[in-house]
């Protein structure tokens, strides 16, 4: 393999929604996502809708069993009785890496102060990089400029990779 070819990235998109699990509503947030790591060379599994609480964390091992470069969840991270995708996500982190959420709770207070409600997390499991972002169509627009900053940097890193020079 050469230096310009690379091994196929995986990517794994979970959707926490209890409405959309059901049939009830319609997930607008996993296509968008979806579409997104599609566009910059993964191939992708999913959007997997599940209902919040147990079938997150469930869905979370299942995807992690695959090994994939990232899994970026949508849903489960504000404050009602149901949210509950950061519990389940970060039990299964090695590190953790705060500075992408609070990253993406300030850009995301530009538009609109319930940002700061996101309790989302962000980290590493073994050699993939894990991202909560919240449900809402804004947020993830938000999450994924975040993303689109950063992601292959730390995906270079958790290869192995240098940092590149500065200046």
């Amino acid at each position: 393999m050469t230096s310009t070819e690379r091994m196929p990235r995986t990517a794994v998109v979970i959707v926490a929604s209890t409405r959309a699990a059901a049939g009830v509503a319609d997930d607008r947030t996993g296509p968008a996502i979806t579409a997104w790591l599609a566009e910059r060379g993964f191939d992708v599994i999913g959007p997997v809708v599940v209902a919040d609480g147990v079938p997150v964390a469930d869905a979370l091992r299942g995807a992690l069993a695959g090994h994939p470069s990232v899994i970026i969840t949508t849903g489960g991270t504000g404050v009602s009785p149901s949210d509950g995708t950061p519990e389940a996500t970060a039990p299964l982190l090695d590190r953790e890496l705060p500075g992408f959420m609070e990253e993406l709770r300030r850009r995301g207070t530009e538009a609109t102060p319930t940002a700061l409600l996101s309790r989302g997390v962000a980290g590493v499991a073994g050699s993939t990089f894990i991202v909560n972002l919240p449900g809402s169509t804004g947020g993830v627009r938000d999450g994924l400029a975040v993303l689109g900053d950063v992601l292959e940097h730390v995906l270079d890193q958790l290869a192995g990779g240098d940092h590149p020079p500065t200046g």
